[in-house]
This record gives C-alpha cells, sequence and structure tokens, in this order.
C-alpha cells in the first residue's frame, strides 16, 4: 500500500479468500506464493484506491454514506469505465438476493399469525412429541416384561419337566 501505517496488515483481504479466487478463475495454473502475495497487495490497493475516491465523491455530494452510485462514478472518474457495466451486473444480483432474503426472513410475518400462537403451537408439538415418545418406552418395557415372564415360564415348565424326567428315572430304578 502507499502509506506506510503499522495498520496495513490490517487492511488486506484475507489470503485464503484470494486462494479461492485464483483457484477458481485459473483452475489449471500454479501460482507462486509471492505472486499471490502480490494479488492480494494489488487487490487491497485497488479496493483502497476506489473506496477513497468514492469517498471523496460523496463528500461532495454532501452525504454520509457512500452508495453503489459513487462507486460507479468512482470507477469512471479513475478511468476504470470498462468495469461499469459488469458492475452494475453485480449490483444488480447483490438487490435480488437482499430481496430474495428479505422476502424470506417477512415470511413468518406473512403468515397472519401471531408468534406467540406460533410457539403455543411449537410447544404443543414439542409435548405430543414428548407423549409419543413415552408411550413407546412404556410399550417397548411391557414388551420386555412379558418376554422376560415368558421366559421364566418356560425355563420353569423345562426345569419341572426334567425334574418330571429324572423322578421317573429314579421310580424306574426303583422297580427295576
Amino acid at each position: 500500500m502507499a502509506s506506510s501505517s503499522g495498520n496495513d496488515d490490517d487492511l488486506t483481504i484475507p489470503r485464503a479468500a484470494i486462494n479461492k479466487m485464483i483457484k477458481e478463475t485459473l483452475p489449471n495454473v500454479r501460482v507462486a506464493n509471492d505472486a499471490r502475495e502480490l494479488v492480494v497487495n494489488c487487490c487491497t490497493e485497488f479496493i483502497h484506491l476506489i473506496s477513497s475516491e468514492a469517498n471523496e465523491i460523496c463528500n461532495k455530494s454532501e452525504k454520509k454514506t457512500i452508495s453503489p452510485e459513487h462507486v460507479i462514478n468512482a470507477l469512471e472518474s479513475l478511468g476504470f469505465g470498462s468495469y461499469i457495466a459488469e458492475v452494475k451486473d453485480v449490483l444488480q444480483e447483490c438487490k435480488t438476493v437482499a430481496l430474495k432474503r428479505r422476502k424470506a426472513s417477512s415470511r413468518l410475518e406473512n403468515l397472519g399469525i401471531p408468534e406467540e400462537e406460533l410457539l403455543r403451537q411449537q410447544q404443543e408439538l414439542f409435548a405430543k412429541a414428548r407423549q409419543q415418545q413415552a408411550e413407546l418406552a412404556q410399550q417397548e418395557w411391557l414388551q420386555m416384561q412379558q418376554a422376560a415372564q415368558q421366559a421364566q415360564l418356560a425355563a420353569a415348565s423345562a426345569s419341572s419337566a426334567q425334574q418330571a424326567g429324572s423322578s421317573q428315572d429314579e421310580d424306574e430304578e426303583d422297580d427295576m
């Protein structure tokens, strides 16, 4: 950057963002680290140049907030007029995305149901789900109890059958 203040590191684009852009733009090209650093510095300087010019234009028009028109005028005054058509396209895309986000976030408001009612309905659904879960757990417990009782009965009948069989063996031995 042109200035040599200690805050220059704070005013750079994240290297990961630049690396991603390079990979997407030039997928089959290897770029040296010093070239990547140069791209980061050029991008930072370009943004600083455009934003400074846009700020001056904003101040001349006695505004306090830089608008997209100020940025477009800054591009023109700095000799980057060839970028303006693409910048306007990107600006329109950004406005469309922002509008979609606003519409998505206002769907809740457009339902016509107060937030308190929606919260009550949500709590009611949670309570039903907990009740169903408790009933399923109760049914599983009863099935396990029945299975355990059947296993005990089967074991008891097998034991009594075995005892009956062994007592018959004893009876037969006594008969001999």
